[in-house]
């Protein structure tokens, strides 16, 4: 029977008559055939021809089968070369033999011509067979280089986004152990225009290219919103809404966001089912769980969502330590889990905080095996806030286009005080004014403190000293998330004034509330410090801005900001 396609055959047979007996058979079969009396020229005839197939006699001159076998197999390398050896041969170790020289079947003497068609036949579509493995191994190869080259390009683009923020800010420690090329985990921090710092861990769901579809834009709504001056609500409501529209329905991302403020001494925490966090308190060595309240990023539809935030008052020195579920899920070789229960260990038994990051690295390290899961964690300390140096924003124009002389008014009413934060907005006004620009960082924070103290303290009533303490200062962010939700009525008004005065100008700040107002004596009595957990706020006003007054029982408030020509 002949074969569906010719092949070349190496006949290596020492003897003229079995030598001439094979040809004619594999002739008739349809096949091309090379000869060669040893096993010598059988490895020349392989270099010169390379055929498809050898029939090779174990017993030759020179060089007998076995090495010839060896020879050829190693010249063959990851192509397939069937080699049927030829032998009268029959005790079980001499096939075996044959066997472990490289053979891969073996013809007894006398040669038969319907089993050696066979064993051709066969040996032809093992060959077949290996190279089809091998062609479909360099295309999976191919396409894997090609994923992972598509893989580095986006990471080396994120890597640019997400590392341009601060993440290398001396209170700041963190670990990112990759899964997969481009991981799931996303570690995002940046300073706001007040010189607070907004901090965002991530965990994505998958690995690769399908994390780094949400992971672009939610960097990409961090920083600019961050930026801009937005609030933690601000943010987590844009980029929700963003991966809802865009990712499908089972990806999501579980998150914690923070705020942690050099000048208030708070931190504002928001998680959406990521692994409890802690605020560790130095002082006391009290460990303050920073649970999951909400549903991850990308679940809820816009309307649903909730963006509610705690606030927790700090120390210099005191630090937030968030981790994404890889640390727990981590497993040893033994396939057993790190959990909760061990990282609460390592919190007790740690007596140098400053070495706890560092502890619970070295104790994951030695944990386990094969990770199966992003490992993140970070660390964010509490700094004096002189010691906080955010970067100067660049600007390139010339400021030719500069308004020089004019003022706005605002008046937000009830329902806008619920939802709306207009800082980011009324600052973007504000630098505008090229001259204003370097003291951009201090018209916001004053402008936060005087809309914030506007807002709590007129309009919802709220009294500072309930902030007394940490239980104190929990509970007065409570009631402010309660008064705020309830709110009907009531008002901020904002007044801005730009005027020339000698080659640079002044800005006027004044922001008025519905307020019952408070005894401005007895407040500006007070020494300009930030040691109390209450009344930072006319503090730093008066540090930050000029001529800082208050008038109509505290309901009116009035800064004023200088720059030279």
């Amino acid at each position: 029977m002949q074969a569906q396609e010719p092949l070349t055959i190496l006949i290596a047979e020492d003897s003229a008559a079995d030598r001439l007996l094979l040809s004619t058979i594999v002739r008739r079969q349809g096949h091309e055939v090379l000869t060669a009396t040893n096993g010598a020229e059988a490895l020349e005839v392989f270099r010169r021809q390379a055929p498809h197939l050898v029939l090779m006699d174990a017993m030759m001159p020179v060089m007998d089968g076995f090495e010839a076998a060896r020879q050829i197999k190693a010249l063959a390398g990851e192509t397939l070369v069937p080699i049927i050896f030829l032998t009268s041969l029959t005790e079980s170790e001499a096939l075996a033999r044959c066997l472990e020289a490289g053979g891969d079947d073996f013809l007894a003497k006398p040669y038969n011509q319907v089993i050696l068609a066979a064993k051709i036949k066969a040996m032809d579509r093992l060959r077949r067979l290996q190279a089809t493995v091998l062609q479909q191994r360099d295309l999976i190869a191919k396409h894997h280089d090609y994923l992972l080259n598509e893989q580095r390009v986006a990471k080396a683009v994120f890597d640019k986004v997400a590392h341009s923020g601060c993440l290398s800010a001396p209170n700041i420690r963190y670990l990112q152990s990759p899964y997969a090329l481009f991981n799931g985990d996303l570690l995002l921090a940046a300073y706001t225009p007040a010189g607070d710092m907004h901090v965002l861990l991530g965990d994505f769901t998958g690995h690769g290219l399908p994390a780094a579809v949400g992971a672009m834009p939610l960097a990409e709504v961090f920083y600019g919103m961050t930026a801009k001056g937005y609030g933690l609500a601000e943010t987590l409501r844009e980029m929700n809404a963003k991966l809802k529209r865009i990712l499908p329905v089972d990806m999501f991302c579980c998150a914690t966001m923070l705020c942690l403020s050099f000048q208030r001494r708070t931190v504002e925490v928001w998680n959406g089912g990521m692994p409890d966090g802690y605020l560790h308190r130095i002082a006391t060595g009290e460990r303050v769980p920073l649970p999951a309240r909400h549903l991850p990023l990308g679940v809820l539809n816009p309307q649903a969502f909730d963006d509610r935030t705690e606030v927790q008052a700090m120390t210099v020195g005191d630090r937030v330590f968030l981790l994404s579920d890889g640390v727990i899920d981590t497993t040893d070789a033994d396939d057993r889990l790190f959990g909760v229960e061990r990282l609460q260990q390592l919190f007790a038994a740690n007596h140098e905080p400053d070495n706890l990051f560092a502890e619970i690295a070295q104790a994951l390290h030695a944990f386990r095996g094969e990770p199966r899961d992003d490992v993140s964690m970070v660390e964010v300390s509490l700094l004096e806030a002189a010691h906080v140096v955010p970067p100067a924003p660049v600007y390139s124009d010339s400021g030719q286009s500069s308004p020089l002389d004019w003022s706005v008014s605002f008046e937000f009413r009830g329902a806008t005080l619920k939802r709306f934060n207009p800082l980011p907005y009324l600052l973007q006004l504000l630098l505008e004014v090229h001259g204003l620009r370097t003291q951009g960082g201090a018209i916001y924070s004053v402008l936060a403190e005087l809309y914030s103290n506007a807002l709590e303290h007129g309009v919802l009533g709220l009294d500072s000293s309930l902030k007394r303490d940490a239980a104190g200062f929990a509970r007065y962010y409570e009631m402010r998330n309660e008064r705020l939700e309830a709110l009907q009525d009531g008002y901020v008004r904002v007044h801005l004034q730009i005027k020339p005065q000698g080659a640079g100008g002044c800005l006027v700040i004044r922001v008025e509330d519905s307020g019952k107002g408070f005894d401005v004596a007895r407040v500006m009595e007070r020494p300009l410090d930030g040691v109390r957990l209450s009344g930072r706020g006319v503090s730093l006003i008066r540090q930050l801005g000029h001529n800082a007054s208050w008038s109509d029982e505290g309901r009116s408030a009035c800064v004023e900001f200088f720059w030279e020509g």
